[in-house]
């Protein structure tokens, strides 16, 4: 059996080390771009979100929300442009879905599920019919801002309206 000499294994596991690191910093740089885009579309997501949350009930999908109601929509044109616009007036005036899941939960003295409320929310405002999954994302947007706390039960979901100036 043959020895190398120190100095030749020496320097492959210099070369060696000097490769793994070079590979770290490459793999390192690309999980920050990575990080960074996340990032950007974390930001895109709760930008959408907020406008979902503000406009859910807008009727007329033509209409864009910068547009005012005096301006002209393409969407006009058809027979029922203007039962439409009349509409999307309307549905401008509403509260905001988190409003109203605020106001029902300002009414209940035991933590709610998001099924429940749902479900009172449409039994209230016949005319708000949000998907479970928009209702869950409001309230958790509610509870991201302190409005609303979050409790766990089991495998069951609660929710509680945060009186302004009451601690734990």
């Amino acid at each position: 059996m043959t020895r190398q000499p120190a100095s030749t294994l020496r320097s492959r596991y210099v070369e060696q080390v000097a490769s793994d690191l070079e590979k770290n910093h490459r793999r390192q740089q690309e999980l920050e771009e990575a990080i960074r885009v996340l990032k950007q579309e974390e930001a895109l997501l709760v930008d959408i979100l907020s406008l979902a949350e503000r406009y859910e009930g807008f009727s007329d999908p033509s209409r864009l929300p910068e547009q005012t109601q005096d301006e002209p929509v393409a969407a006009q044109a058809r027979p029922a442009a203007h039962a439409t616009k009349a509409d999307a007036k309307e549905n401008s005036r509403r509260p905001l879905l988190g409003d109203l899941l605020a106001d029902l939960l300002g009414h209940h003295d035991e933590p709610c599920p998001a099924k429940e409320l749902r479900e009172e929310l449409m039994a209230t405002y016949p005319k708000r019919n949000p998907t479970p999954q928009v209702v869950r994302n409001t309230l958790e947007s509610l509870v991201a801002k302190g409005r609303v706390r979050r409790h766990k039960q089991e495998r069951t979901v609660l929710y509680t309206l945060v009186t302004p100036g009451v601690t734990d």
